[in-house]
């Protein structure tokens, strides 16, 4: 990546920005006849509890925000009881009218290296099953599928399959 990028921990000042790159990226992906994030699906709320339980990160260059993902610290909703070996990375997002090239990696570099820096030596997250493309681009950033779970619960209350990727940190 060329640009020059910083990243610094959302807060609550983020909120609107948040939502707004989350819709963003629905939006598109809608406009794309991919079926994964919805515009709406992620409220203030939504962001607003992330921040207060765990790690929110945004990314900039020139300025301007292009990108942002949550940290987790576990995730029994997707991969159970875990023992705390693992960084769980979620909604990682790019503005797709103004993330330089190579916007995504970047933010999982960031995400691997909070989760190393937090003692843990695994990179954990998961993608839609009904999104193939989204898998191959993870499985190219060194992610290895290790599982399925069939049935994650939706903030709606419905239930959608996901594929378990996990990448060991040097």
């Amino acid at each position: 990546m060329s640009a020059q990028v910083t990243f610094r921990q959302a807060d609550d000042r983020d909120l609107d920005l948040l939502v707004g790159m989350f819709d963003g990226v629905a939006g598109w992906m809608v406009r794309r006849g991919i079926d994964q994030w919805k515009p709406g699906d992620k409220s203030a709320e939504h962001f607003r509890a992330r921040i207060a339980g765990g790690e929110v990160w945004l990314a900039s260059a020139g300025g301007r925000a292009f990108g942002a993902y949550e940290l987790w610290w576990d995730d029994e909703q997707a991969w159970g009881p875990q023992p705390p070996v693992a960084g769980y990375v979620h909604r990682l997002m790019t503005d797709r009218e103004s993330a330089p090239s190579g916007a995504g990696r970047a933010l999982l570099d960031h995400a691997e290296s909070r989760i190393a820096a937090g003692g843990r030596g695994v990179a954990r997250l998961d993608c839609v099953s009904r999104n193939p493309r989204l898998r191959t681009y993870y499985e190219a950033a060194g992610y290895t599928a290790v599982g399925e779970e069939p049935g994650k619960l939706a903030a709606d209350g419905t239930r959608y399959g996901v594929i378990l990727l996990e990448k060991a940190l040097a």
